[in-house]
């Protein structure tokens, strides 16, 4: 239930292209002028790119990739012996850490929410469609009515740092939230060292701080959400001006695959098993942490367009942009109203 992110580097600006882009130029430094250090690199199967003024110009590539390889023991299913690996294999003796059962505290909230649209239960649906756990065959249909009942958030607790199941055949799917939670983890790693000027991007999901290199807002742009499952076609929507908030866009027009003619997206809704039919193409939410961002984001796509504006009013300092098709198969847009002041004209 993830989107793929990547970063291209043209002529001195950085695009970050997969739902975001991020726009930004270096200035020649001045003798009074602290230098942006900008680290990219690799982590829960997908890049990230952190650029930030430290007071010192100290550069923090070395601790940014310790905190990335704890957070992968934890929550990474990519990596066999994380926490979250060894919950889905049933070992017995792992106990959950302080990242999973705060992952796991705001997944709780968001499906109560949104009344199970988002559940990290999916698991097991996720892995029948062919969209994880090392499932990538998409040659046939499967039986949602046998999986539906391993499904559901009610289905699972934290004891004495112990995840209960009521079946051991649940898959815990935290792929919807972890990547939001990470950059909030570097976020606070960066403000921990002194950066009051940064901008966090990991798989697209973005934390910022301050102002960029030209001393302005950081520039994000929304990509049209255009079917490429090569993640190569990057057309931008609209350039957003933000900072100090966390941004994420989820789709459903980069991962996905045709059977029998109908196209499959790998957005799931987790109540009836099926993937996401509707006129919704791409949702972009700005909250005060990017773990909220990106769990709402992804409910977003699942619940529609009339429902997610509904939810996004309700809660505190979350604004949303909807792209969506309208009856004669064109694109339109809307958006809540505190969305605007992000709009650039």
């Amino acid at each position: 239930m993830k989107k793929k992110a990547f970063i291209l580097i043209i002529a001195g600006v950085s695009t970050i292209a997969i739902a975001c882009v991020l726009y930004f130029s270096f200035q020649e430094k001045e003798d009074d002028v602290i230098e942006y250090i900008n680290n990219t690199g690799e982590t829960q199967g997908t890049t990230y790119s952190i650029t930030y003024q430290q007071p010192k110009e100290v550069d923090l590539h070395d601790k940014i990739e310790k905190r990335l390889h704890e957070f992968d023991l934890s929550l990474s299913t990519y990596v066999p012996q994380s926490v979250i690996s060894r919950i889905n294999q049933n070992d017995p003796t792992i106990q959950t850490d302080a990242d999973f059962e705060y992952m796991f505290k705001i997944a709780k909230q968001v499906s109560e929410h949104t009344n199970g649209a988002f559940d990290i239960t999916v698991g097991p649906l996720v892995k029948a469609w062919g969209f994880g756990f090392g499932n990538s065959d998409h040659s046939k249909i499967p039986n949602v009515k046998e999986i539906l009942p391993l499904v559901g958030f009610h289905k699972i607790r934290i004891e004495n740092h112990k995840l209960i199941k009521d079946d051991p055949r649940i898959l815990i799917d935290a792929n919807a939230l972890a990547q939001g939670q990470s950059s909030d983890i570097i976020a606070k790693l960066l403000e921990n060292n002194g950066c009051k000027n940064y901008m966090v991007e990991i798989g697209g999901e973005i934390v910022c701080k301050g102002k960029n290199p030209k001393e302005l807002n950081w520039r994000i742009g929304i990509d049209k959400p255009i079917d490429d499952s090569t993640s190569t076609i990057n057309e931008i929507q609209t350039i957003l001006s933000i900072s100090n908030c966390a941004l994420t866009t989820s789709g459903n027009y980069r991962k996905f695959y045709y059977l029998n003619g109908k196209k499959y997206a790998h957005e799931i809704d987790p109540r009836n098993g099926y993937p996401v039919v509707h006129n919704l193409l791409s949702a972009t939410v700005i909250a005060p942490t990017c773990i909220q961002a990106d769990a709402y984001a992804t409910a977003f796509m699942v619940i529609g367009v009339d429902s997610t504006l509904k939810v996004c009013k309700s809660i505190p300092n979350m604004e949303c942009y909807l792209i969506y098709t309208d009856k004669e198969g064109k694109n339109q847009v809307i958006y809540t109203e505190g969305f605007k002041k992000y709009l650039t004209k």
